[in-house]
Order: C-alpha cells, then sequence, then structure tokens
C-alpha cells in the first residue's frame, strides 16, 4: 500500500475541495494518505511518502505563490526526493491570462528534487466540477501506477 501525503493551499476553499477528492480517491486505491495545510507542511516530510503531491492557487494578476505556501515552495528544492512519484495540481480563474501558473512553479520545482513526475498538473477552473472530479480521480490513478511501475 503505497503512502500518500497532499500539501496544499487554499484561499477561497476551491483547492481544499480538489485536496479532498484526491484524498478519497487515493484511500479509494488503498493509499495510505496524509493530508496537510502548507502552513503546516514541511518538504522534508515528503521523504516519508511514496507520492508526493501539491495543491496549491496562483495569487493575483502576477500569478504569484500563495504567501502561505512560499516557505515551502523554497525548501522544497533542498529536499532529495529520489525514488518518489510527484504530481501537481490547483485551482484558478481562467479570467487571468496565467491560469494556474503556480501548479506549473512547483513542476519546475519538483524536477530539482530528483523525484519523477507520474501524472499531468490538474488544473481546475474556479470549483469543482464533474469533469473536474473524473480529471482527479483519474489524477490519482495514474499517479498510483507510477509508482507500481517504477
Amino acid at each position: 500500500m503505497p503512502s500518500v501525503m497532499i500539501v496544499y493551499a487554499s484561499l477561497t476553499g476551491n483547492t481544499e475541495e480538489c485536496a479532498e477528492i484526491l484524498e478519497e480517491a487515493f484511500q479509494e486505491l488503498g493509499a495510505e494518505v496524509e493530508l496537510v495545510e502548507s502552513v503546516f507542511a514541511d518538504p522534508e516530510d515528503f521523504k516519508n511518502a511514496d507520492i508526493t503531491v501539491v495543491g496549491t492557487y496562483t495569487y493575483g494578476t502576477d500569478a504569484d505563490l500563495p504567501d502561505e505556501i512560499v516557505d515551502f515552495y523554497e525548501e522544497l528544492e533542498d529536499v532529495d526526493l529520489t525514488g518518489k512519484i510527484y504530481g501537481n495540481f490547483g485551482s484558478g480563474d481562467t479570467f487571468y491570462e496565467k491560469y494556474c501558473k503556480s501548479v506549473d512553479d512547483f513542476d519546475e520545482q519538483f524536477e530539482k528534487t530528483g523525484a519523477t513526475k507520474g501524472a499531468e498538473n490538474v488544473k481546475v477552473n474556479l470549483n469543482p466540477e464533474e469533469e473536474d472530479i473524473e480529471n482527479l480521480k483519474a489524477f490519482a490513478a495514474k499517479l498510483i501506477r507510477a509508482f507500481e511501475d517504477q
């Protein structure tokens, strides 16, 4: 049974809702899941999980990382996660030119850790609708398969 750690930042509740959908999807797939708000998370804790997942929103017109996840983001690049599988998700608003940019920023940060990307990023416009829920479930399944295939 793989262990999964999901770290998330949520302002409006949309990313938190996505994280909870993922938590349930991973549990249904037989994984042991830990769900942690970013302000309480330490990137070193990812070493204790087989699959590491970050969910975040993107803040403002400049597409900034949310304040509450900046420290986590900056510290992540110094953690060796070789042998771990990772994935990223987040919510945003297609009104903004740089839609869900923080999700992609975490992708670049994870590449520095030696972890292996297990699934394409999932980006949700505002709150998760039925199609988004299915995409999140498929994302969880792909991450589990990536872990099993390594």
